[in-house]
């Protein structure tokens, strides 16, 4: 009889759960949820790196902006002051230019006592508005040509039968432009028009 207990299927041996595989599951759950907690901190991490990544590269592009304005506004600086370097001195030039206009009208280009004054008063003239051309100095003569407040100022209005109105019918003083900024207005006289009141009889 002892044999046949002895010899009882193996298979139906029940399984012996020890201290010892209690506490190795254990420890396994443990490093797991230890390991769960270290990969969300590293979640976390790079998720807190990748913005401050983001916002630093935000700042550089604005870094990089505002440096770029900072160039562009200083080429204009200096573009604008190189232009304009000779605003002062080219005022004073201006009443040269007078002066010897007045000369010019003063003098008569037909008669042989004044034609060699002339042509030599005309001659420098020429010359010296194409040297101050050469630095941006141009003249502003605007005779026949409409009113513009922006380069011209006027004495006074007249009416007049040959200009329509508002056209610059007499330049008493021409003005002058630097790289199309204005120097001097042109002092002119404004045409009021024709007179166009029929009387009737």
């Amino acid at each position: 009889m002892s044999n046949e207990s002895n010899n009882a299927p193996q298979d139906q041996v029940e399984e012996v759960v020890t201290p010892e595989v209690v506490a190795d599951e254990a420890s396994l759950m443990d490093e797991l949820t230890q390991a769960n907690f270290r990969i969300e901190e590293l979640e976390q991490q790079l998720a807190e790196t990748q913005a401050a990544l983001e916002e630093r590269k935000d700042v550089e592009m604005r870094a990089a902006a505002e440096t770029q304005n900072i160039r562009t506004r200083a080429a204009k600086d200096v573009e604008q002051a190189r232009k304009f370097a000779l605003e002062k001195f080219a005022n004073e030039l201006l009443p040269v230019i007078d002066n010897m206009e007045r000369a010019l009208q003063g003098t008569d280009p037909e008669n042989e006592v004044t034609k060699a004054i002339y042509e030599g008063v005309e001659l420098t003239m020429k010359g010296f508005l194409t040297s101050v051309e050469k630095f941006g100095v141009t003249q502003v003569n605007p005779q026949g040509e409409a009113f513009n407040p922006d380069h011209h100022q006027a004495i006074g209005m007249q009416p007049s039968a040959d200009f329509p109105a508002n056209t610059v019918m007499m330049v008493m003083q021409k003005g002058y432009l630097l790289n199309d900024r204005l120097l001097r207005p042109a002092m002119v006289m404004v045409s009021q028009g024709g007179n166009s009141v029929d009387v009737e009889a």
